[in-house]
């Protein structure tokens, strides 16, 4: 944005290792109300699925706060809706334990029992038998625990229903029946729906924006007679501001070596997130990822009004400190940039906090796929194959080393204080009851964004036309592939999906099938920059 003299290196060849930690977060997922099933004996009675029940308060007739809780693996199971359920004044066991007959009336009242003592069935019996209608065990932290059927009572019929709730939600509980108010709850377990809005919604804005990135030389092509007003910079003589000299059109041309590496340094970069997550270092990365998108707006907002009014946007100059001379028109840009980065970090944590996560995100996509660019089909080749395996390892294989998914984990953002991290596209669920946002990594949409990007400059380069070029279907190609991944992401219970799984079959793929098909293989496999149209960019290569 705010470059320096001509004589400096492009400011983007150093925020480029600040993107390419952003890009190597690659993951499909959406916050899910089922758990996994631990490991416990099974029995008729004893075969429930873990799924996560809405529990409302009312406290002295007045509607409280509604908490989340846990169904047990055994008892009976809660109504799906509301209106099914049994509105019930709650009461706590005496002793409270609940391991032992309880001295308190409990026929016609939903009974409330800490954690401890004894196994949770002797709890559900103890329940049971005194006639509670329902038992909610109070857990002795703020995690869910999977309540099993222990060993020598599978057979056990238990017909009330049992759930847990967190230890904070058992405290305002306690609180308000210990201040002598009638305490009620009513307990349900809303279904997710198969398919959101948000799925269909997000399926758009990701093939969009990897169509405008595709697209984007020729969205902004007006702007190219006059480049120098695309960024902060001094005013320079009329040599400096040829298109020979015009930073930026600076490429940062991947070479093999340097798509190995990517992916290593990936790795090693998630690694040392699952390993250190906190707070802090998700705040570096929230840091990181406002310096790219306050770039990748600015660049965007600038190039676009320059190619629909021209120069005269920019006439007016300004003599900055350090800057010299530079366009009002473009450090008013920037200082909204800003100024909308800023207030995206302080509201993060609104419900509305997805759509500027989601600007910022798109915009520094579209940056990264104008600066970086593959040359031909062997180094695509070699970094999609790496980042297939890089996905498919980190998303399913390392829950055997780690015993959990190390994408996964960090995508929830686990020991990160509450702090999501934001190298994500997000959407929220808006017809689910449970909320939750489905998302894609960026990695998901850059890594097969440089693919389409390449079949774009190569359909160019080459005149063909729409049907009989490779742009078309390989956008084709990836909407299928995105489809293939939520369908993937659906049949497992919401659980993470690699998405390049599925992505680089369809794309490269389907490259790898219509060269061979046209006999253009060997070309696009050898293919060189210098084969294109004569252009004003100088090219930088990325090696290890």
């Amino acid at each position: 944005m705010m470059s320096l003299p001509s004589s400096w290196p492009d400011p983007r060849i150093f925020s480029a290792p600040i993107l390419l930690i952003l890009i190597g977060f690659s993951f499909v997922g959406a916050d899910g109300a089922k758990r996994n099933v631990g490991e416990a004996p099974k029995s008729p009675s004893c075969n429930n699925s873990f799924e996560s029940v809405k529990v409302k308060s009312w406290v002295g007739g007045a509607e409280g706060k509604t908490l989340v809780g846990m169904n047990a693996e055994f008892g009976a199971l809660l109504p799906s809706q509301a209106e099914k359920a049994i509105r019930l004044p709650a009461v706590f066991a005496n002793p409270s334990n609940c391991c032992s007959s309880s001295s308190s009336k409990l026929a016609g009242f939903i009974l409330l029992s800490i954690r401890g003592e004894c196994d949770f069935m002797q709890k559900a019996k103890v329940a049971q038998s005194g006639g509670a209608a329902a038992l909610v065990v109070i857990n002795d932290n703020e995690d869910l625990s999977e309540m099993v059927c222990s060993n020598s009572d599978t057979a056990l019929n238990i017909s009330i229903p049992v759930i847990m709730i967190s230890k904070s939600g058992g405290e305002a509980l306690n609180k308000s029946m210990g201040d002598g108010q009638k305490v009620e709850l009513l307990l349900y377990a809303p279904k997710r729906p198969v398919v959101d809005f948000s799925v269909a919604f997000l399926w758009m804005m990701v093939v969009g924006t990897i169509l405008c990135a595709s697209c984007w030389s020729q969205l902004t092509a007006p702007q190219q007679a006059d480049e120098r007003y695309n960024e902060l910079s001094p005013k320079k003589s009329s040599k400096a501001e040829t298109p020979n000299n015009d930073s930026e059109n600076e490429v940062l041309n991947i070479s093999a070596m340097g798509a190995i590496f990517f992916i290593i340094t990936a790795s090693a970069f998630l690694v040392l997130l699952y390993f250190f997550m906190s707070s802090w270092f998700v705040w570096v990365l929230i840091i990181l990822f406002c310096i790219g998108g306050v770039e990748g707006m600015h660049a965007c907002i600038v190039s676009l009004v320059l190619s629909r009014k021209g120069r005269n946007c920019g006439h007016k100059t300004v003599n900055l400190p350090c800057f010299g001379e530079v366009s009002i028109f473009s450090l008013v840009v920037l200082l909204f940039c800003v100024a909308f980065a800023i207030f995206w970090v302080t509201t993060r944590k609104a419900s509305y906090s997805w759509v500027g996560q989601d600007v910022l995100g798109i915009c520094l996509i579209i940056t990264v796929l104008q600066m970086a660019q593959l040359p031909n089909i062997k180094v695509a080749t070699i970094l999609l194959c790496c980042a297939f395996f890089y996905d498919i390892f980190w998303v399913f294989i390392s829950q055997v080393i780690f015993n959990e998914s190390v994408m996964v984990s960090v995508a929830r953002g686990d020991n990160s204080g509450g702090e999501s991290i934001p190298m994500l596209l997000r959407v929220p669920r808006i017809f689910d009851p449970w909320g939750g946002y489905d998302m894609i990594g960026f990695g998901d949409i850059i890594f097969p964004g440089l693919l389409l990007s390449f079949s774009f400059r190569y359909d160019k380069a080459n005149k063909k036309g729409i049907l009989n070029g490779y742009f078309l279907w390989l956008m084709i190609g990836y909407g299928f592939g995105l489809i293939f991944t939520y369908v993937g992401l659906y049949l497992m219970d919401g659980h993470g999906q690699p998405a390049l799984l599925y992505l680089v079959p369809c794309t490269l793929g389907l490259v790898f099938i219509l060269g061979f098909v046209r006999g253009e293989l060997t070309h696009l496999w050898s293919y060189t920059m210098e084969e294109e149209p004569a252009a004003s960019s100088r090219e930088h290569s990325v090696h290890a």
